[in-house]
């Protein structure tokens, strides 16, 4: 299984998300990997009364045996309402600051 699939199974088993979005970013970084830079747009009502950090820390758990094939994940957790309130629109990711 891929690594973006690995990602979108235990967030399902883990959330129960109301929306996911995992994002393969990697073709905008340099090097060869293919599945090495994701972003997770991720709305839950698990997050529900959890802060920001909280809310990372509980996907980075979740992901743990993952984690070390990842090189760089952002992430973008909500709760419905945020995700209402921002038109169910997570930010644009930066431009890689390595060397091409």
């Amino acid at each position: 299984m891929s690594i973006k699939g690995q990602i979108e199974s235990v967030i399902q088993a883990e959330f129960s998300p109301l929306e996911m979005q995992v994002i393969n970013e990697s073709h905008m970084h340099s090097g060869p990997a293919t599945e090495s830079h994701f972003k997770l747009v991720l709305v839950s009502e698990t997050f529900d009364g959890l802060n920001k950090v909280k809310r990372q820390q509980a996907v980075y758990r979740a992901l743990a045996e993952i984690m070390p094939q990842i090189h760089a994940l952002g992430l973008h957790t909500y709760t419905q309402d945020e995700w209402q309130s921002i038109h169910q629109q997570a930010p644009a990711s930066p431009k890689c600051g390595g060397g091409h």
